[in-house]
């Protein structure tokens, strides 16, 4: 036989060996699969929430941290180390080598301001490390927190074009949202929802399904394809609020802070500077403003902040403990020693759990106080299912020491962070501080000179802009090399700042003031590591410089416009293609929960809620709709042949029960929700079209109902009402349920019936 023609390139690539007419005449020819070098090492990279710069052990606490002080004694602690100060952006900036406004990520991926540095989302032109790393021969895994897509996004009709499985990550585990229930938690396994495995009464807790999840995953991969390297990403929803642990974590630290938070930065300060993690001299921050001495507080008020402490001490040490069990774990199968591990919190400790400690984030999220003696009512439920708990500001403040600020400013006690760098078999020096300036861009480039790869200059087709961030590696043999970072700017909220050449200008912004108005201070970081004497009067030449590199570094990096609104603004505006968009849904039997980005927006707008059901017998109930938790939310369901309607506001229920036993058959069981002032109204029910109950609502929430999302047929996770058990899930047949929500919070829809 004669050869075939030339063979041109295949769907697969080009091909260069020879084909012929036959088999006999052909050359065979199987490309080249990436391959790093045999001892390439692992990677770990393991993120805390809202852990403060002196919360670890390691870096001046009490807290119990031995797993993490492991690490740090046998690696490299940075105690110059910033992020961006909050969470969406520093994971954006960790992942992408580059600065979170660049990428799109100006604050939450739960919102898009309409500008390209505010996406919630990150740029295709920003290609992840999990996407450089598996193109090159690893494995790639993540668990735990991802909040770097569209939150409207995370149903399950997607797109997914921004799960983890799609920027890079080849198992995933996890939740999706900025917080969620250690207990309760919104799990997403790959590209799908689930069920937590067990309940709390069986002993659940998140932090400990993480780690199980991420030994599974490397176990899976090691035991098939030992040669090639991993990149597991560990990002724990500790200690974000709520601060939950088990039973015997929390009675460990009872009257562990009877001292109070002002003893406490006293001895974290001192033990700082002790252990070399402040240079001799630094100065402890007075307190932040509404953060009053700790002995002036009443006998009620400290019991309940130190409980509140105590939780938050409870799950972090928690976690470090599982956190050990996973080095324990690569110690084992013998991949401990060429694992490159980093450890860092995404921000500053936290001021969101407000001046006198929080029960419920909700009231937070919407703007509300909450009332200090039911909160002292229920002090024995904090940390537990019952309640979702966050630390008063004095508590936030000494996590922070020395610094000024919190989470959410650009001030030093948002943006300094600890970070920990271990590697057995690459470091030659060990358990010793490093104070270059560095930032959380840094951190890709450190790994991919470790690793010898290069980022992409075109990635799947797109250019890529080139890395912001300065790589680190240097500092492993240098300790006192000078820094590499020239500049870095911080924003967030319109609080602002600048750091170059040992210098630092910051901002602290009053929501709706104009930018104009901010009061700009300069500080010398150089020799004024905690930012407490304010050089801007003294040299103004000096200040008028660092303002103008702002400005340089914010257009730039496509920080502008710059941008003060907050969240209750924003999530008013959902953005393109969001369902919440619509004024009908409707939704069927047998669907995935529904993440709380993408319910019904009927948080204080007239509206309507359907269950077309079918009884056949009296003893047929069950929940049609539920949204919420135990902080928050609304239910609709069937109980002893009556209708029920509960709206949670913060723990206050309004309730509302048919008058008659409902008929058997088909029927539609409504309420509908009336407006009747600015934030309050009427709940109504109705069984096919006949009035069957009324109850006023004084208050309802403005904003948001929290993280926890919406179940049809059933209440899945932490319970929305305490009148059932379980997920109480509907035994009738029920056919659908049917939303029609008013426009905004002004109109009225076809809600108004006259009887």
């Amino acid at each position: 036989m004669t050869n075939a023609s030339p063979h041109p390139p295949s769907a697969n690539g080009t091909f260069h060996g020879k084909i012929g007419t036959t088999y006999e005449e052909s050359t065979p020819w199987w490309p080249e699969q990436p391959a790093p070098p045999e001892d390439t090492p692992n990677v770990v990279v393991i993120v805390l929430d809202d852990v403060g710069f002196s919360d670890l052990g390691c870096f001046g606490s009490d807290i119990e941290t031995p797993a993490m002080d492991a690490l740090a004694t046998g690696g490299l602690r940075y105690t110059n180390f910033h992020t961006t100060t909050l969470c969406s952006p520093t994971r954006a900036s960790l992942l992408t080598g580059r600065n979170h406004h660049s990428v799109g990520m100006r604050m939450l991926s739960n919102f898009d301001t309409g500008f390209p540095s505010g996406r919630g989302r990150v740029t295709k032109a920003a290609a992840m490390l999990p996407e450089v790393l598996r193109d090159n021969g690893f494995n790639t895994m993540a668990v735990g927190k991802w909040h770097l897509a569209p939150m409207e996004q995370t149903t399950a009709s997607g797109p997914y074009t921004q799960w983890p499985l799609s920027r890079g990550f080849e198992r995933y585990y996890g939740f999706l949202e900025a917080e969620t229930d250690s207990f309760y938690p919104e799990l997403f396994y790959d590209n799908h929802a689930v069920a937590p495995p067990k309940t709390p009464e069986e002993g659940y807790h998140l932090s400990e399904d993480l780690v199980d999840r991420a030994i599974e995953f490397v176990t899976d991969q090691t035991s098939v394809t030992p040669e090639k390297p991993f990149f597991m990403y560990m990002a724990f929803g500790a200690a974000h609020a709520p601060h939950q642990a088990p039973q015997e974590y929390l009675e460990k630290y009872r009257g562990r802070f009877d001292h109070g938070w002002d003893v406490e930065r006293e001895t974290r300060h001192a033990r700082q500077i002790e252990r070399g993690i402040l240079p001799p001299g630094t100065e402890l921050a007075p307190r932040n403003p509404g953060v009053e001495p700790f002995d002036e507080l009443s006998d009620d008020e400290q019991k309940l902040s130190v409980r509140l402490q105590e939780a938050y001490a409870a799950m972090l040490d928690h976690t470090d403990h599982h956190i050990g069990r996973f080095m324990e774990f690569l110690e084992r199968i013998g991949q401990l020693e060429n694992t490159i591990t980093i450890l860092l919190s995404d921000n500053g400790a936290s001021q969101e759990g407000g001046q006198k400690g929080s029960l419920n984030p909700t009231a937070f999220q919407n703007g509300l106080s909450e009332d200090f003696d039911e909160m002292l009512a229920r002090i024995d439920e904090i940390g537990t299912t019952r309640a979702h708990a966050n630390y008063p500001w004095g508590w936030a403040q000494a996590g922070n020491t020395p610094f000024k600020r919190y989470k959410q400013n650009t001030h030093e006690g948002g943006v300094r962070c600890p970070l920990i760098v271990n590697w057995p078999r690459g470091l030659s020096r060990t358990d010793e501080n490093r104070q270059q300036f560095h930032h959380v861009s840094d951190i890709m480039p450190t790994l991919l000179e470790l690793l010898d790869l290069q980022a992409p200059e075109v990635y799947h087709g797109i250019p890529q802009m080139p890395l912001h961030g300065t790589s680190m590696a240097y500092t492993f043999d240098e300790p006192t090399a000078p820094t590499r970072k020239e500049a870095q700017y911080f924003e967030m909220f319109g609080h602002r700042a600048i750091w170059h050449d040992g210098w630092k200008a910051v901002s602290f912004h009053q929501r709706g003031s104009s930018f104009d108005d901010d009061q700009w201070e300069l500080y010398h970081h150089d020799t004024d590591f905690s930012e407490c004497n304010d050089l801007a009067e003294t040299q103004p030449e000096q200040l008028q410089k660092m303002v103008a590199r702002f400005w340089v570094e914010a257009g730039k990096y496509d920080v502008l416009p710059l941008d003060d609104n907050g969240f209750a603004l924003r999530a008013k505006i959902p953005r393109p293609g969001s369902p919440r968009r619509r004024t009908t849904f409707t939704y069927y039997p047998g669907m995935a929960h529904l993440p709380g980005a993408a319910v019904p927006p009927v948080m204080n707008r007239a509206h309507r809620i359907t269950a077309f059901v079918d009884r056949a017998a009296a003893s047929d109930e069950g929940v049609l709709v539920s949204l919420g938790n135990i902080s928050s939310g609304y239910v609709l369901y069937v109980k002893h042949n009556r209708l029920v309607y509960e709206y949670n506001f913060l723990g206050t229920r309004y309730t509302v029960m048919s008058q008659d036993e409902l008929p058997l058959g088909p029927a539609e069981l409504t309420f509908d929700f009336i407006k009747t002032g600015d934030v309050k109204g009427v709940g109504r029910l109705y069984v096919s079209g006949m009035p069957a109950g009324e109850t006023d609502m004084p208050q309802v929430l403005p904003h948001f109902f929290g993280w926890q999302g919406l179940d049809v047929g059933r209440d899945t996770l932490s319970p929305s009402s305490p009148s059932y058990d379980g997920e109480f899930a509907f035994t009738g047949t029920l056919e659908r349920v049917v939303f029609d929500v008013a426009p905004d919070e002004e109109g009225t829809g076809p809600f108004e019936r006259v009887d």
